[in-house]
């Protein structure tokens, strides 16, 4: 009886720590998505020049990682968290995700992961340490990243991040990452 109690309080500590709802598969049309209009703006030439712009920049990681943690210090919206929004390729950038309702936020990494534009504030400036950036990105490879579904609480929608790599003569130079609203496509 008390090995029973302690797996029952197992089992509710695991259930509390982990929520009751876990991460699903993507739909086919997301991945039919991803591999057709998604992975072509992968080659768009203003999201290619701002990623070639910010690559010819050569910041170090050490540098990268300390922007990253200046960033998730600030609550708010920063300046410097504005200016990739407001730049010439954050303004392309919502131009695109306006285009479309199931677009939720869009943000394009470089070749290390840092940030180069982007719709909305991300959680942190550096994605390079992240399933997203590593699978898109690819080591310079290159290939399309559809993670699982889960329930967004603050846009209260089922959303799924799918990356793609930002492709120049053949060879990724950075990567591309869309919520995509999952009940609006």
């Amino acid at each position: 009886m008390k090995a029973v109690k302690i797996i029952l309080c197992t089992l509710f500590v695991l259930t509390l720590a982990f929520g009751v709802s876990h991460a699903e598969k993507a739909p086919q049309k997301i991945y039919d998505l991803a591999d057709s209009t998604l992975a072509k703006l992968g080659t768009d030439p203003v999201i290619v020049a701002a990623v070639k712009e910010q690559n010819a920049k050569g910041t170090s990681l050490t540098e990268i990682q300390a922007m990253d943690e200046k960033w998730k210090g600030d609550a708010g919206i920063a300046d410097y968290m504005s200016a990739l929004m407001e730049s010439d390729l954050g303004k392309h950038l919502r131009q695109i995700q306006e285009s479309e309702p199931y677009y939720s936020e869009i943000f394009v990494m470089d070749n290390q992961g840092a940030n180069v534009g982007m719709t909305d504030k991300t959680s942190d400036y550096w994605q390079g340490d992240e399933a997203k950036f590593k699978n898109s990105y690819a080591g310079g490879a290159g290939a399309v990243f559809v993670d699982e579904v889960e329930f967004d609480d603050s846009s209260q929608a089922y959303l799924v991040q799918v990356s793609v790599p930002v492709m120049d003569g053949g060879k990724a130079i950075g990567a591309i990452t869309f919520g995509i609203d999952v009940d609006k496509l």
